[in-house]
């Protein structure tokens, strides 16, 4: 009768130790199935495949937000773009725009009669006040010069910075006509001609120029470019650009001009803070600015022969011209220590 063998892997091998290595493979593929995925990168590709595979309207919607948002970005800096690019190329402003900012009728060629009438006005009350002396031609001179090239372009100044202080001071209300007309469903132009009907002047000339330069066939962008040139203030070119762009583009009209009549409001209500905040300053200033020839006038009237050497002698003269010069700096660094841009 045959024996027989016994394997001798079955001896080395115990049912225990079957088990035991069973379970470690069981929990070394438990393992690899979880961990395997992040060292492979397989949960980053899972992740860039669902932003890649959102919803079509969700992204849709994303995607035409940007452009808009991105298409009035660009609209905006070609339209300030190219009106900086119009105020450089007119950096000089004619004498006849000059004229209608101010809002007068006449031409150049009368206000160059009007200047050579005051500078000779000017030169005969100079003739009659100052004393003779040796220096009473050229004086009278300087005095002609003054008064017909230095004299009506002050003036001039004097009332365009009014009329255009004016004008932005009702720009506000005239938008908020705007935004109340487009709100009920009345077209942009008739909303202008309510503007040039009811407003103050010089709102309503200028809006009224508008529409008339509408009605024979310029562009509302033309004409509001020409309104503009007549009024160059920031405000006016916020109007223009904000109605530019609506025309371009399209958009809430009503939402975007009650935003800039808001602005207005806050920046008329900052300058009048300013004004009131630096108007100490600004009558120190004019007090010490006047000082000195007033303090000259008082000593002539009292006692003309104490003050008679600084007129009569050249020594004197040298000393008036001296201080004038000293004033004029101390007035010049005063003026540009309280002047604000708003």
């Amino acid at each position: 009768m045959a024996i027989p063998l016994e394997n001798p892997m079955a001896s080395l091998v115990s049912p225990e130790l079957l088990v035991a290595m069973l379970g470690a493979g069981a929990l070394m593929a438990l393992v690899f199935v979880f961990v395997y995925p992040y060292l492979s990168g397989e949960v980053q590709a899972d992740k860039r495949v669902a932003s890649v595979t959102e919803t079509r309207t969700a992204k849709a919607t994303s995607r035409s937000a940007a452009e808009i948002a991105a298409n009035r970005k660009k609209q905006v800096q070609e339209t300030l773009k190219e009106l900086e690019t119009r105020q450089k190329a007119s950096e000089k402003v004619p004498l006849r725009i000059k004229l209608q900012q101010a809002g007068l009728e006449a031409d150049p060629k009368s206000f160059w009669i009007a200047s050579l009438i005051s500078g000779l006005c000017c030169a005969v009350i100079g003739l009659f006040l100052l004393p003779p002396s040796s220096y009473q031609t050229i004086t009278l001179a300087v005095i002609g010069f003054i008064g017909t090239f230095g004299l009506p372009r002050w003036f001039l100044g004097r009332m365009i910075k009014r009329r255009q202080a004016k004008f932005s001071l009702e720009l506000a209300n005239a938008i908020d006509v705007v935004v109340r007309g487009v709100k009920s469903g009345l077209p942009l132009g008739e909303c202008l001609q309510i503007i040039s009907r009811e407003s103050p002047e010089p709102i309503a000339g200028e809006f009224k120029e508008v529409v008339e330069q509408q009605r024979v066939g310029v562009p509302l962008a033309e004409a509001l470019e020409r309104l503009t040139q007549r009024m160059p203030l920031s405000e006016v070119k916020f109007l223009t650009i904000v109605i530019a762009i609506q025309q371009q583009s399209g958009g809430n009209l009503s939402e975007a001009l009650g935003n800039l009549s808001g602005v207005l409001r806050d920046r008329f209500r900052m300058q009048m803070k300013v004004k009131a905040l630096s108007a100490e300053a600004k009558s120190s200033a004019m007090v010490l600015a006047s000082l000195p020839p007033g303090v000259m006038f008082m000593v002539w009237s009292s006692a003309p022969d104490y003050i008679a050497p600084l007129f009569d002698t050249r020594t004197g003269n040298l000393a008036i011209l001296g201080c004038l010069g000293w004033m004029t700096c101390g007035i010049l660094v005063m003026r540009k220590m309280i002047n604000f841009k708003f």
